[in-house]
């Protein structure tokens, strides 16, 4: 999809304060610092539609950014961030978890990881979620321009033998730097969506 109309919409919490309406929803899920707002911005062609935080695990509501009135990005809370409370990480959890349970128009999720370091148990909690629950989705290892390109398909290997991802699901290498996998996961996007 070429995007040219690309909007923050709101920002919810809570069931009832999410968009009305049908349009489908594309939620992008990963840890705290994975760079989910970067890979937003890179998708819509805009510096910041999604505010990179300077602090990572700040962000605990879910956004919702109106893509050329066609389906939404929700930026779900980071997950997996050291420095903060039980409490608070529960309550992260439960606004993520009541989004994923309860949330019919959510058509796809794009789980990203760090492609410099092994998936985490949030991660591989997360990629279980996902399966059982048969939502399609994507994997998409974010910071590739942090490796050297001849590391990159040794550290996808490892993200696949972590997560348990069956043959012929391939990660897609992403960086916001260089936009290297942007036109892949707008493709398994439109795809999953019926854009095309």
């Amino acid at each position: 999809m070429i995007v040219n109309n690309a909007k923050y919409e709101l920002t919810a919490v809570r069931p009832e304060q999410y968009p009305a309406g049908s349009m489908p929803e594309v939620a992008f899920a990963g840890r705290s610092n994975v760079g989910k707002s970067s890979i937003i911005n890179t998708l819509t062609n805009r510096k910041n539609i999604a505010r990179v935080g300077a602090t990572p695990g700040k962000t605990k509501e879910i956004n919702f950014y109106n893509i050329e009135e066609k389906l939404y990005f929700v930026d779900l809370p980071g997950y997996g961030y050291a420095k903060v409370s039980k409490e608070k990480k529960a309550s992260w959890n439960e606004v993520i978890e009541t989004y994923l349970y309860t949330r019919k128009q959510l058509q796809f999720i794009i789980l990203l990881v760090d492609i410099r370091h092994a998936p985490s148990e949030d991660d591989k909690a997360m990629y279980e979620w996902m399966k059982s629950h048969n939502i399609p989705y994507v994997i998409v290892a974010a910071k590739a321009d942090k490796i050297t390109k001849s590391q990159i398909n040794v550290r996808l290997k490892e993200i696949k033998a972590v997560l348990g991802v069956p043959e012929g699901i391939e990660p897609i290498p992403f960086s916001s730097e260089t936009r290297q996998g942007k036109d892949q996961v707008w493709g398994r996007i439109d795809q999953a969506l019926n854009l095309v």
